[in-house]
């Protein structure tokens, strides 16, 4: 037999058999089409995390409180009190610092907010200096507060679109209006743009106020939660981070980088470690996702090996006819090897739809990777052949006479 008469043969067995070849290859559709979504879904998530650092600027750095291990790039999640304003203010005025262009910092931390008998727990961060440029954060509706607020203890508040919906209701205008934050009121001078679901939309659900009056009257705190620096171009971005870093080690009476109690990231650090986090964390649950591929091509042996058990006879017959040992092997591994394919097409279909549906519910951006779907194809062409086999190699080892005899 040629192979388009084995392909035929195949295909035509498969349809007598239709309600036993959707059930043999629902493993594999579940399996293939968990995967396909995982992978894309990981992949959009870390392209819009991605997208959002690198619109912050590729020319900033981050300074946070906390200890160091491996240099001033070393991030750590350490909190305490060792970063000050005073600190961003040394820096902005240093005439050793001449790579910075700019510099802002920020205190954050929740608080009640609300208006009338509406309120809500949000993220409040006094911020100083030109910190919505500095953070590329847009404004909607009014304005917001420029360097002198937090030097005139203005108490000036901008919403994020969440708490405006939290508060007011929805598409309201709160220009002018007066919010309570903490014990204080503030009157609302500006609305954030959206940021949108996907990657970062923490200023969505924020609110922000001038750092000093954050810090003496909401929340009665001396030091800082960031410092943000901004290198004057990205050529200089190393020169900015030593040029810094060894200027807060002298203001922190600290001799060595190791003993630093801050910490400073660029952007291209983030990017780097957001990517590692969430591969690690896609290609885990793909491993998890693919166990059920596993058990699809588990399943197919089994139909398989009960579809040669039932046709012992027509191989019998073939044998006797003269059919050699490879066109047995080649008939059933063919139809285990279309089995499997069609499980993966559909699968593939299906992770598509699933992961396109999240990715807009999600607002990601929809990233469709022909690789995965290649790779899906291949993986389960491989899982047809490995599980069809066993069952291929055993009906082309039937002895004609005893198939023959068989009942």
């Amino acid at each position: 037999m040629t192979f388009l008469e084995t392909l035929e043969e195949s295909v035509s067995v498969l349809k007598v058999n239709r309600m036993r070849t959707l059930l043999s290859i629902l493993g594999i559709v579940i399996g293939i089409g968990s995967v396909i979504a995982l992978m894309t879904l990981g992949e959009a998530t870390q392209r819009s995390i991605t997208d959002r650092i690198q619109s912050l600027g590729a020319n900033l750095l981050t300074i946070r409180p906390g200890s160091q291990q491996q240099g001033f790039l070393k991030m750590n999640s350490t909190e305490n009190t060792s970063l000050k304003f005073d600190d961003a203010l040394a820096i902005q005025e240093s005439p050793r610092i001449t790579t910075v262009s700019d510099v802002s910092a920020e205190y954050s931390s929740r608080s009640q907010v609300s208006f009338e008998r509406n309120n809500t727990n949000v993220q409040v961060t006094g911020v100083s200096g030109n910190y919505f440029e500095i953070r590329n954060i847009s404004i909607e509706i009014g304005s917001s507060f420029g360097p002198s607020a937090s030097d005139n203890y203005e108490k000036v508040a901008v919403l994020g679109p969440t708490v405006v919906e939290d508060l007011f209701g929805e598409n309201a205008n709160p220009i002018g209006q007066s919010v309570r934050i903490g014990s204080s009121t503030f009157k609302v001078v500006g609305v954030t743009k959206s940021s949108g679901t996907g990657g970062f939309s923490g200023s969505d659900e924020a609110v922000y106020v001038p750092l000093t009056v954050a810090q003496d009257i909401i929340f009665g705190k001396d030091y800082v939660s960031a410092v943000y620096v901004v290198a004057k171009d990205q050529t200089v971005i190393d020169a900015a981070l030593n040029q810094v870093g060894f200027f807060l080690l002298e203001r922190h009476s600290k001799e060595n980088v190791e003993d630093a109690d801050f910490s400073i990231t660029s952007q291209e650090q983030i990017i780097e470690t957001v990517s590692e986090v969430t591969g690690t964390f896609t290609t885990l649950l793909t491993g998890i996702a693919a166990i059920s591929l596993v058990v699809g091509g588990i399943g197919i042996m089994n139909i398989m090996l009960v579809t040669v058990t039932e046709r012992t006879r027509e191989i019998g017959l073939r044998k006797s006819l003269g059919a050699k040992r490879k066109a047995i092997v080649m008939q059933f591994l063919t139809e285990s090897i279309i089995l499997t394919i069609i499980g993966g097409l559909i699968g593939v279909l299906i992770g598509l739809g699933v992961s396109m549906i999240i990715t807009s519910k999600m607002s990601l951006p929809t990233t469709i990777s022909v690789g995965s779907i290649f790779l899906s194809v291949g993986v389960a062409t491989v899982i047809g052949i490995l599980f069809g086999w066993y069952p291929a190699r055993k009906a082309s080892k039937l002895q004609p006479i005893e198939a023959l005899r068989y009942e």
